[in-house]
This record gives C-alpha cells, sequence and structure tokens, in this order.
C-alpha cells in the first residue's frame, strides 16, 4: 500500500517537477514597420520618414504555450485590427491570442491600423484614406515570420534584472482643474500657454521601469514600461518614432545584440505638455531625458535567478461598457453624411466599430504576466494613469509595470470622476465607454493581481 501511494504522489508531482526544471527561454524579433511616402498615417500622407518604425518584440518559452510581448511604432490598433495582430504572431508562435500582448506606442504620426473601422468606411466609398489595410498586413506577416525565426534562435534565460528611476521634466498631467472641479486647462503635447506651462506636473507616475533577461553574465532582451503621449511636434506626415523611439535606439546602441523594446504605460491623460513648446529643438531634449531615465533603470537592476516555474500568465475577459452617447442611429446619420468633413465620418466609423462589436458580445482580454517578482499588466485603449497608480497601490509589495494601448477600439479610458470633470479625453468625441468601465477593470485587475476587494 505505501508503494502504491508513493508511486501515485510521485505521478502528481512529475509535471511539476518537470516545470520546475524547465529553463526560461527567450527569443527576441524586431521588424521594420515604415510605412511608405504618401500613405496615410494619423493626420496627413507621409511627407517624409524621419527615422524608421519598427515592430519589435519577446517571445517567452517555458514548457507551456509561448508568451508573446510586442509593441508597435504606429498610433494605435484596434478593433479586427488588433484581433489579426494577435491570431497572426499566436499561430506563428504555436500558442493561443489570449497568451499574445499587442500594443501601440502611440506615436501620433504613426499609421493607424483597424480592420473593422475600414470596412465601415470602405462600404461608403472611403476606404484607403485612413488605412492601408495591405500594408498593415504585411507588416503582421513580417512579424509573425520573425516570431517563427526567433524561436529557433531562442535563448536561455538564467536570471531577470528589475530596475526603475524617475524620468526628470516630460510627463506632466494634461487635465488641469478650476477651483470648481473642473477642467480649466487641457495642456496638448506641445504648449505655449504660460498657464499651462506654470502649473504644477498633476498625476502622474514619474517611475520609467525596466525589466531585463539575462543568459549569465550577458543581457539579452529590455522591457520598459513609462507613461505619457510620446508626442513632440506632428500632423504634417513626418514619420518618427518620436522621443520615446529615439531614446530606444539609443539603449540599443549603448547595448549592442540586445533588444530594447518599449511599452507605453497608462498615459492617456499625460502629455510632454508642460516642457515642450511643439519646437524641433525639443525632441532630442526630451529623448535625452527619456534615454537618461533607461539608462538609470538599467543601471539600478538588480538580479534574481529565474527558471519557467517562475513565470506565468492570466487572463481576465471583460465586456467595456459603451457610453451612452453611442446610439446607432446617430452615428449612422453622422457617417452618411456626405456634407460631413472626413475626420467627422472617420470617427463615427470609429464609433460604430466599438457599438457593433459590443453587440455581438465581443469582449477585450486583460492579462497579467509574472516573472518572478515582476508583475505587468496588459490594458487596453488611452487609459488614464491612475488605474496604473491603482495597480502598484493594490500590490505595493511587488514590482508592477503596465502597458495600455493595447486593443485601441474604447480610445480613451477615463476614471468614473473624470466624466464628471469635462475635458478632451472623456467627451464624446474622445471616449467609447461609459463611466461604469472603472469598476469593471478594477475588478478585474484586482483578481489578476490576486488581490482581494477591500
Amino acid at each position: 500500500m505505501r508503494m502504491l501511494v508513493a508511486i501515485l504522489l510521485g505521478l502528481c508531482l512529475a509535471p511539476a517537477a518537470a516545470i520546475a526544471a524547465e529553463p526560461l527561454r527567450v527569443a527576441t524579433f524586431n521588424v521594420d514597420a515604415t510605412p511608405a511616402v504618401g500613405t496615410p498615417v494619423a493626420y496627413a500622407p507621409v511627407r517624409k520618414v524621419l527615422d524608421p518604425l519598427y515592430a519589435r518584440g519577446v517571445v517567452l518559452l517555458t514548457g507551456e504555450k509561448p508568451i508573446v510581448l510586442c509593441a508597435v511604432d504606429w498610433i494605435g490598433i484596434g478593433n479586427g485590427g488588433h484581433d489579426v495582430w494577435r491570431e497572426e504572431l499566436a499561430e506563428a508562435a504555436g500558442t493561443t491570442a489570449d497568451r499574445v500582448a499587442v500594443h501601440a506606442l502611440h506615436q501620433h504620426d504613426g499609421p493607424r491600423c483597424d480592420f473593422t473601422t475600414e470596412a465601415i468606411l470602405a462600404d461608403r466609398g472611403l476606404g484607403g484614406r485612413f488605412y492601408d489595410n495591405a500594408f498593415c498586413r504585411r507588416v503582421i506577416a513580417r512579424a509573425a515570420d520573425a516570431v517563427k525565426d526567433a524561436i529557433q534562435n531562442a535563448r536561455p534565460v538564467t536570471h531577470v534584472g528589475l530596475g526603475q528611476a524617475q524620468v526628470e521634466k516630460v510627463a506632466s498631467n494634461r487635465r488641469i482643474l478650476g477651483p470648481d472641479g473642473k477642467v480649466k486647462i487641457i495642456r496638448w503635447s506641445k504648449m505655449t500657454d504660460p498657464a499651462a506651462i506654470a502649473a504644477p506636473e498633476g498625476v502622474i507616475d514619474p517611475y520609467l521601469k525596466l525589466i531585463s533577461f539575462w543568459s549569465g553574465d550577458e543581457p539579452v532582451a529590455v522591457l520598459s514600461y513609462y507613461a505619457t503621449h510620446p508626442q513632440s511636434y506632428y500632423g504634417d506626415g513626418d514619420v518618427t518614432s518620436e522621443f520615446v523611439g529615439l531614446a530606444r535606439a539609443a539603449r540599443d546602441a549603448a547595448l549592442p545584440g540586445v533588444l530594447h523594446v518599449h511599452f507605453n504605460g497608462a498615459g492617456g491623460n499625460v502629455t510632454a505638455g508642460k516642457y515642450n513648446d511643439g519646437s524641433e529643438a525639443m525632441r532630442p531634449v526630451l529623448a535625452s531625458r527619456m534615454e537618461d531615465g533607461m539608462r538609470r533603470a538599467w543601471e539600478s537592476i538588480e538580479k534574481s535567478p529565474v527558471t519557467a516555474a517562475d513565470v506565468d500568465w492570466r487572463v481576465r475577459e471583460v465586456q467595456l461598457p459603451p457610453g451612452e452617447h453611442l446610439q446607432r442611429e446617430t452615428i449612422l446619420a453622422a457617417l452618411d453624411d456626405e456634407n460631413a468633413g472626413p475626420q467627422a465620418r472617420l470617427g463615427a466609423a470609429s464609433d460604430l466599430a466599438f457599438l457593433q462589436r459590443h453587440e455581438a458580445g465581443a469582449k477585450t482580454d486583460l492579462s497579467l504576466l509574472r516573472i518572478g517578482d515582476a508583475l505587468v499588466l496588459h490594458m487596453p485603449g488611452e487609459l488614464f494613469v491612475e488605474y496604473q497608480l491603482a495597480a502598484q497601490k493594490m500590490r505595493p509589495d511587488a514590482f508592477v509595470g503596465m502597458a495600455a494601448y493595447g486593443d485601441y477600439g474604447p480610445n480613451y479610458i477615463g476614471d468614473a470622476i473624470a466624466y464628471t470633470q469635462g475635458g478632451y479625453e472623456t467627451s464624446n468625441r474622445a471616449s467609447n465607454v461609459a463611466p461604469a468601465v472603472e469598476a469593471i477593470l478594477m475588478n478585474a485587475m484586482r483578481e489578476l493581481l490576486d488581490v482581494e476587494e477591500e
């Protein structure tokens, strides 16, 4: 009888022991994602390319289904576009789409990718004006091929390094409240208004967080997270990875052979507006400040051993509530108004895309990656920084990072009080979700972070 119990116990423990013994491996990929001159980007056709755009990321191999993390130098990837990105990378990696996180960095002279909205526009003869589907699909295919190749050359990882540093004079909250608690001044990405410049930084997360993967004493890849709109000047179709991409490139050069993947945190209500007048001279200044934060975060790294058993992936599905202003009849009237401007009809198409998906029961994946003591949440939309700060407060015992700008379909996502304060970000024009979104997201974050509700 004792022998039978021992055999059964051994069979039960064998899978866990196998996972514990499994080394963590990391594969890196990086492909060009630069649009051609004359093709559409966010606010104008491409006039020239100042520096290239990339889709770059890592694949984590643990013995279970792979985990793919990808950051793209585009303004947004939403709805059906986000679905296809995740599905294609999942197939390439031999995993499922719920184990793939794809995020845009939100550069404002970068392409849009949203196959749902583009289909709505194309039905009305407006196809190809704001989106270049063929280009988007080529980049997706290129990234998928790169993922396949990368996995063949994955490197064993023995240690993970965690570090953080404050970034000086970059981020500032864009919503400056008056004495009545309402938004008095909107601090855009570039500002010359003395009152906006003089106002305090406001609510931001000043820290850039960094996760590094090591094979012995050799660094393999770096993931960094910082919450801000990444614009210095924009709008004329001069394609650039902006100050975040330029800082990232500088770190690539400082650490040859080590891929640096940067994710935009919950920067929906954060810009560089307090410190940026929109002049060409400020872009390298902001890039230098970002690079300095990345460097100091790197220098602060504390390494610890890691195996596959130290990696976990959790997913929570949520349905984001549409704002009350999203009424089908009203949206269709605006969409089909041939006298309306192109941007107005684009906005209506985006609204309809989000509403249609909601009516069809589409849900949004929120996910959490655990690597040792590090926890990273992957979130949708132009999320307010309050969510990032709340996540850190939920787990003060851990190193908590956040990547936002996942599915771009909901556009801005404020906290509940923000919808009572006015301002652009929570207006009907800018946000597709209702104030109830805060409770839904906060509850899901608690579940992912394994925190009981107070």
